[in-house]
């Protein structure tokens, strides 16, 4: 009788199981909703906002600024004048318009 030395099919196929497995894992790793490329693009996004925030907060500070030089308490004439020009398009009676 001859003997042919074969490995078995089931050992075949939990190799073979195992390493789609592990394939799998290292896919999802890599790529999946909670993966190293969702990790660095959340963090880019976030940097991202984070200087928007930063010019956002600049512009609230200038608009404060700006609120608080026309307020009641302290009146700034050149910046009333400034808006008056350009608001409302006004002129004083020695100047002359060059459009």
């Amino acid at each position: 009788m001859f003997r042919r030395n074969r490995p078995p099919m089931g050992t075949l196929l939990y190799f073979l199981g195992a390493l789609m497995l592990g394939l799998y894992f290292t896919f999802a790793a890599v790529q999946g909703d909670y993966g190293l490329f969702k990790r660095i693009e959340i963090q880019a996004e976030g940097v991202a906002l984070e200087q928007e925030l930063a010019i956002l907060q600049a512009e609230v500070g200038r608009m404060e600024n700006l609120t608080s030089r026309l307020s009641d308490n302290y009146l700034d004439l050149d910046l009333l004048d400034q808006q008056a020009r350009d608001v409302l398009g006004l002129i004083r009676a020695d100047e002359v318009v060059i459009r």
